[in-house]
């Protein structure tokens, strides 16, 4: 195939394989570049979703927590979200007193131990998941609105090999 017959970087969408014989300049860190992509990307991921929660008075934080408590069979100890949410219980705290604050969780005595404290969604709370739904599809298609369904789909498989490494490859 002649240079001229060969698809540039702009024929080629984006996100796909270079042709054969397309190197990279040499000494190009191609792992630092794509890891300062997707950190560009995360970025941009959470300002978009962060501007579509705002009309249903959530952040990004918030609204992660509400959705973690609402994936439980039973409503869920402090230190439950802490380990499901990877982070301090002191964090939890804090978010559960803003939703609290906004009547979509309340704090509910352990039947069974007086000394716990679960985390139940109100009707409001459950409420608010439905919003939170509508607002994620929309950030979602405001990311993606540059691919095609094709690459959305590649783009779903790689990000699930990156994202689900399996056990020999975790952390």
């Amino acid at each position: 195939m002649s240079t001229s017959d060969r698809p540039s970087s702009s024929d080629r969408p984006s996100g796909t394989e270079r042709p054969s014989g397309t190197e990279r300049p040499s000494g190009t860190d191609t792992d630092g570049l794509l890891a300062e992509q997707l950190l560009r990307l995360t970025r941009r991921l959470h300002r978009i979703q962060k501007r579509h929660l705002e009309p249903v008075g959530i952040t990004p934080a918030q609204s992660r927590l509400l959705r973690t408590v609402a994936h439980f069979g039973e409503p869920p100890r402090m230190a439950d979200l802490a380990a499901r949410l990877e982070v301090v219980p002191r964090a939890v705290t804090s978010l559960v007193d803003g939703l609290e604050a906004g009547d979509r969780v309340r704090r509910v005595p352990d039947p069974t131990n007086r000394r716990v404290v679960r985390i139940e969604l109100t009707d409001a709370g459950r409420a608010t998941l439905r919003e939170l739904r509508s607002a994620r599809r929309a950030a979602a298609e405001d990311i993606l609105a540059p691919l095609t369904v094709d690459q959305r789909e590649v783009l779903e498989g790689l990000l699930s090999a990156l994202v689900d490494p399996g056990p020999e490859r975790g952390c």
